[in-house]
């Protein structure tokens, strides 16, 4: 039996020690070390290409600026900027393999970023992985930079990227709800408050409803996106700015501007800025906010389309998949369940990044991976939950027409229309008497010699229960003694 080829390793050395790393490997023995430590969620950083692309274009910049303020020369730079554009185009993202939570404040992240490019830059020149005595991780393409300036920043501008994705697809949810409103404009159903039975409206209406909230979400999400556009550049470890060139921030601010099209900001104070993470807290509050909202009208589909028998059966739902393994033809909300699960997922995200953000000490806070990732999962899931609720839920919602027609016109709820003309106190009479008696409202105020059958009809049309005509008059003095008999 032959026995396996040998692998190929090249031998890299740190502070700590030599490791042997797979020849082929584009990443090195800081990465090693950190998949070796941090084997916890086994979900790697690849798993948010945002995040990958934003690390390169903070090393891309970085080297931009080392080379146009002469501490890095421009053969050099020149490499570390082509790598770097590789990986913003997508390439080697499965070389970034440390895992979302780490300890560190990022810094396996940063290296795993640092390694990576360099060694393709290496091999664009025509060097082993691993020559760092040509191409150094730290000393050429980390110039300028530390974890606590790189990390927060690339993460900032990864959540922007990112955020962009979503905003997307909610303004797509917004328009189907939309599009669903206009279809059942004329579809009358009877409104509900605390569960019980309101007053009349159309399905048309519930459906802007739904449309409205959703962009009042886009525009305070598109509002929260500014507060990933202030960043620390150039405060290295503690916003000091110790081993940088002065010129370096406003330099790396002005290239990241140009690559990532953000209209981002150096902040005033570097030494708060790098402490300070508050930024995050409120961002992941306003996703919070979009998923409680969003889980809030998946609700109201569940509950407009229970039964169908049995419950209010008002609309249909797409029948995705069987419900039971033991009740034959049974067909569960299982598109609105899930995006319920995603809220409720979110709003725990929301919890750590709060937890997070407090638990940082002096002039760093070393839980910026876990919030990180779980705004990165929040903005992530919510995404593709949105995707799922639009194109396998409401663009194929059905309304019951008849059903919901026949539990207007059986429903007392319409006597309220009438109250301008009959008064508060008879038409709440007259409403007692129709639950009473399981009679007609429009009958029983007739019958009192209230209104003709016309003017009845009249107020009691579409338009006017849905209240997209008002039409009101003085109310007469009716006595309402009599009323309770009929």
């Amino acid at each position: 039996m032959a026995s396996a080829a040998p692998t190929l390793t090249r031998t890299e050395t740190d502070s700590l020690g030599s490791m042997e790393i797979p020849a082929d490997a584009y990443w090195g023995i800081h990465t090693a070390r950190a998949d070796e430590n941090f084997p916890i969620t086994k979900r790697p950083i690849s798993v948010y290409p945002d995040l990958v692309r934003a690390l390169a274009m903070v090393k891309q910049a970085s080297a931009r600026a080392n080379r146009e303020i002469g501490v890095l020369d421009p053969e050099r730079a020149d490499l570390i900027d082509r790598a770097a554009q590789r990986v913003i185009d997508g390439e080697f993202h499965d070389q970034f393999t440390v895992g979302v939570i780490q300890g560190g404040a990022g810094t396996s992240t940063n290296m795993n970023a640092n390694e990576v490019i360099t060694n393709i830059a290496l091999e664009m020149a025509g060097h082993e992985k691993g020559d760092y005595a040509f191409l150094s991780p730290i000393d050429h393409t980390n110039r300028s930079q530390s974890t606590n300036d790189v990390y927060p920043t690339a993460v900032k501008i990864g959540l922007s990227l990112t955020l962009r994705a979503l905003l997307e697809e909610l303004d797509l949810l917004r328009r189907s709800f939309l599009a669903k409103s206009g279809e059942f404009h004329d579809v009358l159903k009877v409104g509900r408050t605390q569960l019980q039975d309101a007053v009349p409206m159309t399905l048309g209406q519930e459906f802007h409803g739904f449309a409205t909230t959703l962009g009042e979400d886009h525009s305070r999400l598109t509002e929260n996106a500014s507060l990933m556009f202030e960043i620390n550049m150039g405060a290295t470890a503690i916003g000091t700015g110790i081993t940088t060139h002065s010129d370096y921030a406003p330099a790396v601010l002005k290239h990241l501007r140009e690559i990532t099209g953000l209209d981002l900001e150096t902040a005033t104070d570097l030494v708060e800025s790098t402490s300070d993470t508050g930024a995050f807290m409120s961002f992941s509050s306003s996703l919070k906010r979009n998923a409680i909202k969003l889980s809030k009208i998946c609700n109201d589909l569940r509950l407009l389309s229970s039964g169908p028998q049995a419950g209010f059966g008002e609309i249909n739902l797409p029948a995705r998949q069987a419900g039971s393994s033991i009740m034959p033809g049974k067909v569960n909300p299982v598109i609105p369940e899930v995006v319920n699960q995603v809220a409720f997922a979110v709003v725990g995200a929301d919890m750590t990044v709060t937890m997070a953000v407090e638990g940082g000490q002096l002039q760093l806070n070393a839980f910026e991976p876990v919030i990180a990732h779980s705004i990165f999962q929040s903005i992530t899931w919510m995404r593709q939950a949105m995707w799922t609720l639009r194109v396998n839920c409401v663009d194929g919602i059905t309304a019951n027409r008849d059903r919901l027609g026949t539990m207007v016109g059986a429903s007392v709820g319409v006597i309220t229309a009438l109250t301008p003309f009959i008064g508060y106190a008879a038409a709440a009479a007259l409403a007692k008497t129709a639950l009473l008696t399981n009679r007609s409202v429009a009958d029983l105020v007739v019958e009192a010699g209230l209104m003709s059958r016309e003017e009845v009809t009249k107020q009691l049309s579409p338009a006017r229960l849905s209240g997209l005509e008002a039409v009101t008059a003085a109310i007469p003095i009716i006595p309402t003694d009599d009323l309770i008999e009929i």
